[in-house]
């Protein structure tokens, strides 16, 4: 066995490759420590998407009747403060329709007020029959009650007269026997027979009396009748005030449904201007003069950019520590060089694939896991300037700084902000 020595030609290049690895391995590790430190002192603390972009809550202008475009007041990209009018259409149809209702509506307040004058004097009249009728009805009861009382002191004054009959009748023949006998007096039987001759009359007087006094009782009583029955009729014609007041009341609930469809004549002939409801930037125009149009269709849209916000799209995996309320900074690819900030406004409550048109079925067997995608709301610290102005569907670069983890994951209650007018109801 022999050792071999290398030559004095080796020996420097082996020292040479020695050192550059050694360099090499340094230059590698002072690398990665820098990396590591500059990760754990600037980059820890974030987490980035360049899937965001610029959102507001539009207002899709639609009209709330039909009609033809009058007049278009406005185009694209021209800048509507709220309540600016956008379009006109043609009011002759719904003109109309208020005149016809205003003049249903004058209509029934003249029926209205002729029914409620015929309350007072149907009610007066009515009252005043109705006493009437009470007071003859009551005095015809007294009428009858009186004939029969004095049917009853004339039959008591025939059954007197008939017993002074009967015993003038006797004394007549009791006498008229004496004197035929002689035992008698002639003075005393024309005595007799005078009293016997006058209570004949008197018992047939009362008798006339009593049959005129029972003819008088059945007219009375007729009387009562005719009373009773005219006040029915005066009671049953009192119920026409009740039927009159309810005539009233009918009358009123017509004009009452009358006024309303006036005030819904009026309201669709206002709807045929319509104006913004918010304030921003025309887009999406898609109509012109003469165009015939219907309730709820898309005329074109307002868009608030001064109210603009972000929609960044991160990885689930990014979320572990974003809070409600952490700062954010976004660049927009249309200004290189300019920070956007912000705060994290809100986390949705679900992925984009979930509630995507067609959401997946990952329940079946040919499922292969994908990192899902969850939208971030980031509110600006203010509005874009008007040298940098967003538009909406913008691409951004977001950034947030996860370093502050006290707030929430969602939010507990409604956040005290003032909702644009498109999401207030009315």
């Amino acid at each position: 066995m022999t050792n071999e020595k290398p030559t004095e030609s080796e020996g420097p290049t082996n020292n040479i490759r020695a050192r550059r690895i050694k360099i090499g391995g340094l230059i590698v590790l002072v690398v990665a420590v820098a990396a590591s430190i500059y990760w754990w002192v600037f980059m820890r603390n974030y987490v980035s998407t360049d899937d965001a972009y610029a959102r507001a809550d539009s207002e899709m202008v639609s009209a709330r009747i039909p009609g033809t475009i009058l007049k278009v007041l406005v185009d694209n990209d021209f800048a509507v403060q709220t309540g600016q009018p956008l379009i006109e259409l043609d009011s002759a149809d719904y003109k109309v329709a208020v005149d016809k209702a205003k003049g249903a509506l004058d209509e029934d307040e003249a029926y209205l007020k002729s029914a409620e004058i015929m309350v007072p004097p149907v009610n007066v009249q009515t009252s005043s029959q109705v006493e009437a009728a009470e007071a003859a009805f009551k005095a015809a009861q007294d009428t009858e009650a009186q004939t029969r009382h004095n049917i009853q002191q004339l039959r008591d004054t025939r059954a007197a007269a008939a017993a002074d009959l009967a015993q003038a009748e006797r004394d007549y023949k009791r006498f008229e026997a004496l004197s035929a006998s002689g035992a008698g007096t002639q003075r005393q039987r024309e005595q007799a027979q005078t009293t016997y001759d006058r209570a004949k009359p008197q018992l047939r007087a009362a008798d006339a009396q009593i049959a005129a006094s029972e003819s008088a009782l059945a007219a009375a009583s007729q009387q009562v009748n005719r009373a009773r029955a005219q006040l029915q009729t005066a009671r049953s014609e009192r119920a026409n005030v009740d039927v009159q007041i309810h005539k009233v009341e009918a009358l009123k609930g017509k004009r009452d449904k009358s006024m309303a469809d006036l005030d819904a004549a009026r309201l669709n002939l206002s709807y045929c201007m319509i104006t913004a409801s918010i304030e921003g930037y025309i887009a999406q125009k898609n109509i012109q003069v003469g165009d015939r149009i219907q309730p709820g269709q898309a005329l074109m849209a307002v868009v608030p950019l001064s109210k603009i916000y972000i929609e960044a799209n991160f990885k689930e995996t990014q979320l572990t520590n974003v809070r409600i309320g952490q700062p954010a900074s976004a660049s927009a690819d249309i200004y290189p060089g300019y920070t956007y900030t912000g705060k994290v406004a809100g986390i949705r409550a679900g992925t984009g694939a979930a509630f995507s048109l067609i959401p997946p079925e990952n329940a079946t067997g040919n499922w292969i896991k994908v990192v899902q995608r969850i939208p971030v709301r980031i509110e600006l610290d203010k509005p874009p300037p008007p040298d940098h102005p967003l538009r909406v569907g913008a691409s951004l670069d977001v950034t947030i700084d996860v370093a502050d983890r006290s707030g929430l994951h969602l939010l507990q209650t409604t956040p005290n902000i003032a909702l644009s007018p498109s999401s207030e109801k009315p």
